[in-house]
């Protein structure tokens, strides 16, 4: 018997600072103002939320435009020639060479945790990825801190559902000391770097970790965790932060 599934929608998205096109995104569109800041953020393309004025979305246009308090900064780049980078990020990811150089620049102090703790972030996760488990054609990020998820997104590309909690965290204040981020899809070096810059220590993945994602991660001293299921993982980097108080019965 046939079983009829939705499939998510994928809309273009046009980010645009003032009157200048910054970049286009496919996104099934849940939440685009913290998307576009998030992004810009992660870029490294501002810093303080208080030079942003207004967000506004347009989606007879497929645009969002981020409004400034002061325009000197996008004359600036007006004047510079960014050079962008196309990333493994399902196709479409794209970081700015400047951001890859800021990188030298970030030092991260994982906490050290239970593996306990761990079971009860995958667990308080599990009953969020509604999207995930309906279709599977999406990814889910999380926002861990407190054994709770703070924040949640699910987005056709891993990047952007990245780029959206960095929108919500800038927005709140809130920083990523302590925290913990999970994400459905492998932890690429654009997945490291931004949580990188999102102040992130912790990473933790239901997929893989490529080589240069984990090069970077032990640059700036990340605990990384991939193939992350209920009651296994691997853990790619920082085993000696974790206190393994919880080992299940070996099968057999």
């Amino acid at each position: 018997e046939a079983i009829e599934r939705q499939s998510p929608g994928e809309l273009p998205l046009t980010i645009f600072v003032e009157d200048m096109e910054i970049v286009t995104l496919m996104t099934i569109g849940m939440d685009p103002e913290r998307l576009a800041l998030g992004y810009l953020k992660n870029q490294g393309l501002f810093n303080d939320i208080g030079s942003i004025a207004r967000v506004v979305t347009d989606w007879e246009n497929q645009s969002v435009v981020v409004h400034t308090h002061n325009n000197d900064e996008v004359k600036q780049w007006r004047e510079k020639q960014f050079k962008r980078i196309v990333t493994s990020g399902c196709g479409q990811g794209t970081l700015f060479a400047d951001t890859l150089d800021s990188m030298d620049t970030v030092k991260l102090e994982p906490p050290h945790f239970k593996q306990s703790e761990y079971y009860q972030w995958i667990a308080a996760v599990s009953k969020y990825n509604t999207l995930y488990r309906q279709a599977g054609s999406v990814h889910s990020c999380a926002l861990i801190g407190d054994h709770k998820v703070l924040f949640h997104n699910e987005d056709v590309g891993r990047h952007n559902a990245a780029d959206t909690i960095a929108g919500y965290m800038w927005l709140e204040g809130i920083t990523g000391t302590n925290k913990v981020f999970y994400s459905t899809g492998r932890l690429t070096s654009e997945m490291v770097i931004k949580a990188a810059f999102m102040g992130i220590p912790t990473l933790i993945s239901r997929s893989g970790a490529t080589h240069m994602g984990l090069e970077y991660a032990k640059r700036v001293g990340m605990t990384v965790i991939a193939r992350a299921r209920a009651k296994q993982f691997l853990v790619y980097n920082g085993s000696e932060r974790i206190d393994f108080d919880d080992v299940p019965p070996k099968r057999g």
